[in-house]
């Protein structure tokens, strides 16, 4: 029996670019590990449909608490969502051994 609330998962052009952006980086060491990378991003994205908030707050210093959720996959990404009341919006795609403090501005 399926009475789980289902949420509409939207990813932004940004969230896709950057994946985009990931994926062309790591393509030239590896085409398979950025086909990966892609199919890991939209399995964690896809995944936000059943409770997407089991998930923790991305949180840091001078991150406005309780703004995002955060979802890690291929082992040093994270997509950065909110949720608002049946919909899921994925904003961004980040490479966590990079500096994201640009997110504040």
């Amino acid at each position: 029996m399926d009475n789980a609330k289902k949420y509409e998962v939207i990813i932004s052009d940004t969230a896709k670019h950057m994946l985009v952006s990931h994926s062309v980086f790591l393509a030239n060491v590896s085409l398979d590990a950025a086909d990966r990378l892609i199919e890991d991003f939209y399995q964690a994205a896809l995944s936000l449909r059943e409770f997407p908030n089991r998930c923790p707050w991305f949180s840091g210093v001078n991150i406005p608490p309780c703004h995002f959720r955060y979802i890690m996959f291929g082992n040093r990404y994270c997509l950065l969502y909110k949720i608002e009341e049946n919909k899921v919006y994925v904003d961004y795609c980040l490479d966590c051994r990079q500096d994201y403090t640009w997110i504040l501005q």
